[in-house]
């Protein structure tokens, strides 16, 4: 080592042909880095499959070896060490730098002073003993070693290991048809999972129609004004004190009545668990016949820990919701949608309903008597339809008569009757609203609560090929092609 110039570093590669698999992945570590490799072969090493598979790897990446055949029984072997060497390059893809013969001589050896003779390469034809020169004269292999153009061979490496990397079946090519693929399989997972975690919910509740028509009243009344503010605020509350006998008497007969919003709290839950059940059904499928890069993800959402802790943490929150405040914000969007696409029937109702204020004393009067109630009570059955009860503090005492003889009985029957078809659609629209709050509400709670990020990490996945750095890679891939086509 002594002997070695400064500027050259030999390394000894662990045993290649051994069964320790950690001497391959640090042998192929010298090989990658290495500017020359010293193949020392021997008759019995020439053909091992271990050393051929090592060396393969140096032929396809075209790196410089030097062969130096050991342990010859010189001047016999010249006639075979060429047959066996040719073997060699024709299995691996080695073209030898330069080639070196060595005598089997063991004590040589052990005193470090074998001599190393240079033969050529390819050998002449019929070359044998007689081929040999009449004084061979043995080389310094440290010498032979530092004195190669070593930046001559090391752009003959770098081209190698650059022919490597734009090799059509194990260089960027392939890393990039791969990456394609994957994307491309990973879009699909992704609509696969957009179109299977679409839950189907086909019983999902809605609140009663008298909450919702008392959510309206409550809207209208917070914003009239003066002498109708007055006049519907002091009736309903002598219809309140009216009804609380008979409210009593039911209660006593039949039990406390379940609050409407907490009845509406039960039914919704149900629906939930059932929509978590069916979703819970789907994803058990798609980690069965889905990508497998993302069924461990799955997988562990399936688990019957994670079942359990999403319920629990789905109930908590939803034992939270303010389900009155929910719907009151549906409802204030709606009548302003309605005050906004239909402004003329709004600002009937909103007159009617000011001039109902004037008369409402009287008509409820006979409306209490024939057994439907103040207003806000069991005056549903009186109109038809779900959607007039939005209304039905106005249209009862339309109903009554008394606000057609103030209004003119033929103006509003024909307005009413007139958008008879567009308050069904609007009230209709009203329940549909509050209904896809609740259940945008179970889909983020889902997504926050279950999925996490996989939906936007698919996406991203699939978005793969799209990304500015494939694009670069594909670039400079390209031109990187182009300069070895000059080289």
């Amino acid at each position: 080592a002594a002997q070695l110039p400064g500027s050259l570093l030999v390394l000894d590669t662990p045993d290649i042909d051994s069964d320790a698999k950690v001497n391959w992945v640090r042998a192929d570590a010298v090989r990658r880095c290495a500017d020359v490799l010293i193949a020392v072969l021997t008759q019995q090493k020439y053909n091992d499959a271990a050393v051929k598979e090592f060396f393969r790897k140096a032929g396809s990446e075209d790196k410089a070896v030097i062969v130096v055949f050991n342990q010859c029984l010189l001047p016999d072997d010249e006639q075979y060490w060429p047959v066996w060497l040719n073997t060699f390059c024709a299995e691996t893809g080695i073209d030898p730098t330069s080639v070196f013969v060595a005598p089997a001589d063991r004590r040589a050896a052990e005193e470090l002073r074998l001599p190393f003779f240079e033969r050529p390469w390819p050998v002449p034809s019929g070359w044998g003993p007689a081929s040999l020169p009449q004084q061979d004269v043995a080389h310094d292999l440290a010498a032979e070693l530092s004195q190669l153009r070593f930046h001559d061979i090391r752009m003959r490496t770098l081209k190698g290991s650059l022919q490597e990397l734009v090799n059509h079946e194990r260089g960027i090519p392939t890393w990039l048809r791969e990456l394609r693929e994957a994307s491309q399989d990973l879009a699909a997972t992704s609509d696969r999972l957009a179109s299977e975690t679409v839950l189907k919910i086909r019983n999902w509740p809605t609140p009663v129609n008298g909450v919702v028509v008392e959510q309206v009243r409550q809207w209208w009344q917070s914003r009239q004004q003066g002498w109708a503010r007055r006049v519907n605020g002091f009736y309903n509350t002598i219809g309140t004190g009216l009804m609380w006998p008979i409210r009593a008497a039911r209660n006593a007969l039949q039990g406390q009545p379940t609050p409407a919003m907490d009845d509406y709290r039960q039914r919704e839950w149900g629906a939930i668990l059932e929509a978590v059940e069916e979703l819970f059904d789907k994803l058990q499928w798609l980690a069965e016949s889905g990508n497998h890069m993302i069924r461990p993800r799955i997988e562990s959402m399936l688990q019957g820990a994670a079942r359990a802790e999403l319920i629990t943490r789905l109930r908590r929150l939803h034992d939270q919701i303010d389900f009155e405040a929910e719907l009151s914000t549906v409802v204030d969007h709606q009548m302003e949608r309605f005050k906004t696409d239909s402004p003329d029937l709004f600002k009937f109702y909103r007159q009617l309903n000011n001039v109902s204020a004037a008369v409402r004393p009287v008509t409820s009067v006979v409306l209490f008597s024939i057994g439907f109630g103040p207003a806000g009570e069991a005056v549903a059955p009186f109109v038809a339809g779900a959607a007039a009860q939005a209304v039905v503090h106005v249209v009862a005492d339309v109903a009554g008569g008394t606000t057609a003889a103030f209004a003119g009985e033929a103006a509003v029957s024909g307005a009413a009757g007139a958008g008879a078809g567009l308050l069904q659609a609007w009230f209709h629209q009203l329940h549909s609203s509050f209904t896809e709050k609740r259940v945008e509400w179970l889909t983020q709670m889902i997504h926050s609560e279950l999925l996490g990020t996989l939906p936007e990490d698919l996406k991203a996945a699939a978005r793969l090929t799209e990304s500015t750095q494939y694009t670069e890679v594909q670039k400079l891939l390209s031109q990187l092609q182009e300069l070895l086509r000059k080289m």
